[in-house]
């Protein structure tokens, strides 16, 4: 799946002002695609919340697979995709890199703190191909 999430984050790769693109996959408990997102033009909406949308209710006790850590706070003010992901009910999420941005790095750490499994690195060396650019602009 997270093959599947990188190709979504390719697509608007270029298209997503200063965010970087991101693609995210939503399997429900049984292991089905429940939603898929991948940040949109200009940088909103988020990848995770177009795919938890598309998920609904079917996102409870699910996966997703995110292309990059899901964001800690939102700059635009609102729920973080951190939070959206645990009121959405997800059990487990799966993420290639982390994000170096100070205002959205600790996404992982408030996912583990709310109960839910988290695996960092499936994807990492093509996730971090896509995002070298925006990595360095951060550093």
């Amino acid at each position: 799946m997270m093959g599947r999430a990188l190709a979504l984050a390719r697509l608007n790769h270029g298209l997503t002002g200063v965010n970087p693109s991101v693609g995210c996959v939503i399997l429900d408990a049984a292991g089905h695609v429940a939603g898929e997102g991948v940040t949109g033009h200009g940088g909103r909406p988020h990848a995770e919340e177009i795919a938890l949308e598309e998920a609904g209710n079917a996102a409870k006790g699910g996966t997703a697979y995110v292309t990059l850590e899901p964001c800690r706070e939102r700059s635009a003010g609102g729920k973080s995709c951190s939070m959206k992901l645990e009121d959405a009910g997800i059990a487990r999420v799966v993420c290639s890199v982390l994000d170096p941005h100070p205002v959205a790095n600790g996404g992982i750490l408030r996912l583990r703190s709310a109960g839910i499994r988290v695996e960092v690195g499936l994807g990492q060396r093509a996730a971090e191909t896509l995002y070298r650019a925006f990595f360095n602009s951060i550093a």
